[in-house]
């Protein structure tokens, strides 16, 4: 089994977290198909104070995985980046989009934020 990929905490202390517990209960899974979903880069995890957490937009209204997330997360995986550096590039401002990119995945706009993710790529 390999390991869980962990990105560098560099959300913003405000960003709302679950454990993985949490998003187990939210998504009516067990804790350990969060845990593959995560070696899968369908999430991304950070570690705070020992524990693994998920930020909380990563997660719909329904408690499903954001449409369109696992996709660009493998894209920037593929491309070469690191957990954190995706993390970093989801929760970064895009004058262009507006707002952030899982802003605007979660506002069913992912093929723009799949166009830039693969722009990204080059």
């Amino acid at each position: 089994m390999s390991a869980i990929p962990i990105a560098d905490d560099v959300l913003d202390p405000a960003v709302e977290v679950l454990t993985l517990r949490e998003v187990a209960d939210r998504v009516g899974r067990p804790v350990s198909r969060v845990q593959q979903a995560l070696r899968d880069h369908q999430l991304i995890a950070v570690r705070r104070r020992g524990e693994l957490l998920v930020p909380a937009i990563f997660l719909t209204d329904n408690d499903e995985v954001v449409k369109g997330l696992p996709g660009t997360i493998t894209l920037l995986v593929d491309s070469g980046y690191s957990p954190s550096e995706i993390l970093r590039w989801l929760f970064t401002a895009d004058e262009s989009l507006p707002g952030t990119p899982i802003e605007a995945l979660r506002g069913d706009r992912g093929r723009e934020v799949k166009r830039r993710a693969q722009a990204l790529a080059f």
